[in-house]
């Protein structure tokens, strides 16, 4: 995130789009309706389904799924075209202006109207109420991001927020609504296949020759090679990925295209399961390593404002598991590292000293203030809640042209709905943890697929009814949930459930960029069964 939460007091109006706020992330969403309720922020929400946000927004759209960078390039068009644009902003501190408008002139109303099924009029009502509000904040997540445009959407979101002058300003920014409780940490440390920690390229010679003189090797045995993504290790499973060592991830429920994921797990030499609990995954393991749960470790996490926070170690964990660092510390030695780090403090120190972003947090500090956000260089400077302020890290922002792009997979005759996915309130991720929870599980024990009412009804489908729903990939038999809270010709699955599991069907169509895969569109059927 570029802003900070806390921030949304401050924002004159809020544009909400792929992201089940007050679900997916409950404080967050609460802060958002007490800031519309209390404050009196505007609020534009665009998602396919009547979300519990839509409920105070002052605008809701129902975009068909698939088309957020239309919707969202169309809003563009209507501003330039009105003149609503901050032309001081656009002019002193982004580039590439010319080929980007030329790029607008083909999302017209009409045009927008035809992709997203969202009408002309209601489309110039989102624009004139984001671009003439004040300042603007614009919340995203997986809805917009787990797509074969994906990067697309992003780069539109960005876009808009520019020619608004949206960024360095309390209030303001583009701010990803991250999907896992310590992602960013994961992806600060160098979890990440182009980099080290604090996105230093591993393509760079001055940052390899700082890490190997850091870790005791010779820069010359550092690969200086780009390496492979989650999805694109699991299709390669068999070939060039011979082992895998998954930590934390249940694949086995939240890969794309399950059947295809489980025959490439099956092609391994060698699968090492790194977890809380015996997972799907950790079933088809060689071996399962028992680790400790977040209240029975020490460590920092990271969340989406990117401040860091201390967790300090509040329970013993079960007999034979271990922190993470530990077992990863255990296997380095055993494979001849020395003075490999082995406990938090010093992994820390070493993190500190080799990345600018973190250079200035200490554990005390971090303590003490109740985390700082990164980027925080010296250990006077405060830390930085808004990213952006007078210039951009590159220099001037950068406008980019958007090509529309259809999903991989559209309906067709036999096919005819289009299925998204996501989570509920009341379960997390694949459920390892929220379904051994006995209230939440009572709470909702079982998957449904929500079927819009008149879908329904010419299908002689009733609530509660037990269907069939099949796409390309895939079958599953899931208790119909009719509701107008989806559109028609939408269809909605939560992804917690193994055994009416979502990815079944899901299409593993990866975006070119950065090899996510399409989630939240494709193609499916949905059947009585007598």
């Amino acid at each position: 995130m570029t802003n900070s939460m806390q921030e949304t007091d401050q924002s004159d109006v809020i544009f909400i789009i792929g992201t089940n706020t007050t679900w997916n992330h409950p404080v967050f969403g609460g802060m958002v309706k007490k800031s519309v309720k209390e404050k009196g922020v505007k609020l534009i929400v665009a998602d396919p389904r009547q979300i519990d946000l839509a409920n105070c927004a002052d605008i809701h759209v129902r975009q068909n799924p698939g088309s957020d960078a239309a919707l969202l390039m169309g809003i563009q068009h209507i501003i330039v075209k009105e003149n609503w644009y901050n032309k001081q902003f656009v002019d002193e501190r982004t580039e590439g202006w010319d080929e980007y408008v030329k790029s607008l002139e083909f999302y017209t109303p009409q045009k927008v109207e035809e992709i997203t099924s969202i009408p002309a009029e209601k489309l110039y009502e989102v624009a004139k109420l984001y671009a003439t509000s004040g300042r603007g904040a614009l919340f995203y997540a997986m809805g917009i991001t787990q797509h074969t445009h994906g990067v697309d959407n992003v780069k539109a979101v960005a876009n808009l927020q520019m020619i608004l002058g949206n960024y360095g300003l309390p209030g303001t920014g583009v701010n990803p609504l991250r999907g896992q409780n310590n992602v960013q940490g994961a992806c600060d440390m160098g979890a990440l296949p182009n980099v080290f920690t604090g996105y230093q390229p591993v393509t760079v010679e001055e940052n390899r020759k700082k890490f190997a003189d850091a870790w005791g090797i010779n820069v010359e045995d550092m690969d200086d090679k780009v390496g492979q993504t989650v999805t694109t290790m699991v299709n390669n499973a068999g070939d060039s990925i011979r082992a895998l060592y998954i930590m934390g991830e249940n694949p086995m429920v939240s890969d794309p295209n399950l059947t295809h994921a489980k025959e490439q797990l099956e092609k391994l030499d060698f699968m090492v399961v790194q977890d809380i609990f015996l997972t799907e995954t950790a079933q088809l393991a060689d071996v399962v390593l028992p680790a400790c749960a977040f209240a029975e470790k020490t460590g920092t996490f990271v969340n989406t404002e990117r401040r860091v926070q201390l967790s300090n170690k509040a329970l013993e964990g079960p007999t034979g598991a271990k922190q993470d660092y530990e077992i990863l510390a255990e296997i380095a030695k055993r494979m001849g590292a020395v003075n490999f780090p082995d406990n938090p403090e010093t992994l820390f120190e070493e993190l500190r000293q080799l990345t600018p972003s973190y250079k200035g947090m200490t554990y005390e500090r971090i303590e003490k203030e109740c985390g700082l956000r990164w980027p925080c260089p010296t250990e006077d400077h405060p830390g930085t809640p808004i990213l952006h302020v007078g210039k951009f890290s590159r220099g001037k922002g950068l406008l980019v042209p958007i090509e529309y792009k259809a999903p991989a997979e559209i309906i067709d005759a036999q096919y005819p709905l289009t299925l998204t996915t996501g989570r509920l309130l009341q379960h997390y991720h694949t459920g390892s943890m929220t379904r051994r929870s006995k209230v939440l599980n009572e709470i909702k024990p079982s998957g449904m697929v929500e079927l819009n009412d008149i879908d329904a009804q010419k299908m002689n489908i009733k609530d509660g009814e037990k269907v069939r729903v099949s796409s390309r990939r895939g079958t599953i038999e899931i208790d119909a949930l009719v509701t107008s809270r989806v559109k028609q010709g939408v269809v909605f699955i939560p992804f917690h459930f193994a055994e009416t599991a979502a990815n079944i069907l899901t299409n593993d169509a990866l975006d070119p960029v950065a090899k996510i895969p399409e989630y939240k569109v494709c193609a499916v059927k949905v059947e009585k069964i007598a």
